[in-house]
């Protein structure tokens, strides 16, 4: 009886253990400058595809077989990697992503999230992995600068539309989201609910999801311009911090990262962009990269060497300071134009092709080295997207989503289903790194 009862225990014991193993098997961690999967060193190729959840909500903006050919082509270029919104705010501002994930009267959107489950669930079915974008530094989601105009019942300054304001105004407007306790409430009231989400779908709760790579507090967040440099920095890093381990307490199985630019978000200091990172909240650093947006080129008088001289440059010192914090590093997102900065689909990607080229190459270059950088994302997919006017301007009930947020030409950096030579490139560097 006493050898049945052992036999009965020991059997039980390892079946919690290979149940315990088995639920850590899938999900992407980090082991120093290295992300690693099932425990062998995982780099990647991955584009931003932030409109997959409205793509795969069941209404009118919504189009599940779209979403479906689109990832399957995704999957056949060799990307395993897709950036997501995964909040959006009911937005006063001209230029919105509508309908959104959250309202003003804080009530939330149950038809979109579960395009986000549809979503999640097709992404897990073909071994991509996600980052879940929590919140936005811009306009085009709502965003920040709603949450700011929501608490203090003021009008949003919106730059987009009103040519009497400008970015600065909006920076400065923006930037107060992270002293305002009632927003930072309701921001993290939604975190709570999307962390803890129960799939319609799967039935797997979001936090015990492999799929999802990691939460990412921002797109772009940026300490306040309004200021003192050094005190704006202090409450910034605070509310990384803070955030970022809030997040972790609810899914201790996934990563948390910032959505840093890294030093053009950080007010052209990599010593703030050091200290938005050196906590043990974060599991690995960000950086983005767009020469035309910093003026490193000009597609109406183009310098691709000077572009590719000042990208290497800040490739070089982010990498440098991962490898100080101990960190993998992701450049999420970077982009380029069509030749002549034409939206057309039918426009040639001559420097586009070039620069994705050396951008791709200075991947597969630290794949072959140290490895610290874990990988890109190109922006963004543009896939079967078409801009529905001819001026390629977004007008409200336009609804075929393209990489580009609508206060932008549709077709501005937008990679097309139809771009060959780009998706080329592409599926060559990104298949010769999964191989690694």
């Amino acid at each position: 009886m006493k050898t049945k009862f052992l036999k009965t225990t020991l059997i039980a014991t390892l079946c919690f253990l290979f149940m315990a193993c088995n639920a850590q098997k899938n999900y992407i961690k980090v082991d120093g400058t290295h992300f690693t999967l099932n425990n062998k060193t995982l780099h990647f190729v991955g584009t931003n595809f932030w409109y997959g959840a409205y793509l795969g909500a069941d209404a009118e903006y919504g189009n599940r077989a779209r979403l479906l050919r689109e990832l399957d082509q995704l999957q056949k270029n060799g990307i395993t990697n897709l950036r997501v919104v995964a909040a959006s705010e009911e937005s006063d501002y001209g230029l919105p992503l509508s309908p959104p994930f959250q309202y003003k009267n804080g009530t939330y959107n149950e038809t979109l999230l579960k395009g986000l489950d549809f979503l999640l669930v097709e992404m897990g079915k073909r071994n991509l992995h996600a980052v879940m974008v929590l919140n936005n530094n811009w306009d085009w989601s709502g965003g920040m600068g709603q949450y700011v105009s929501w608490i203090n019942n003021t009008p949003v300054i919106d730059p987009s539309v009103n040519k009497n304001q400008t970015w600065n105004d909006y920076l400065k407007s923006a930037g107060k989201f992270y002293e305002l306790q009632q927003a930072q409430d309701i921001y993290r009231k939604y975190i709570k609910m999307i962390v803890n989400r129960t799939n319609t779908f799967s039935n797997k709760a979001y936090n015990n999801d492999p799929t999802i790579m990691s939460w990412e507090l921002a797109n772009e967040p940026r300490p306040s311009v309004d200021g003192d440099k050094d005190e704006k920095m202090k409450i910034f890093t605070k509310w990384v911090d803070e955030t970022a381990g809030y997040i972790k307490l609810m899914a201790p199985k996934q990563l948390v990262t910032t959505g840093s630019e890294g030093s053009q978000g950080t007010l052209n200091s990599l010593e703030f962009t050091y200290q938005a990172h050196n906590t043990k909240n974060i599991d690995y650093v960000t950086f983005h990269m767009w020469p035309k947006n910093w003026a490193w080129y000009k597609a109406e008088s183009p310098d691709m060497e000077n572009a590719k001289k000042k990208t290497a440059a800040y490739f070089d010192e982010h990498l440098a300071l991962a490898k100080k914090l101990n960190k993998p590093i992701v450049m999420e997102e970077f982009g380029f134009v069509r030749d002549g900065e034409k939206f057309s689909p039918d426009s040639p990607t001559t420097a586009r092709d070039e620069y994705y080229i050396f951008v791709l190459e200075l991947l597969k270059h630290s794949v072959e080295t140290d490895g610290s950088l874990g990988g890109l994302n190109f922006w963004g997919w543009g896939g079967e997207g078409r801009a529905q006017q001819k001026d390629y301007r977004w007008k409200k009930g336009d609804m075929s989503f393209t990489a580009d947020p609508y206060s932008e030409a549709q077709g501005l950096n937008s990679i097309y289903n139809t771009d060959k030579s780009t998706l080329k490139i592409i599926s060559k560097y990104s298949k010769e790194i999964d191989k690694r």
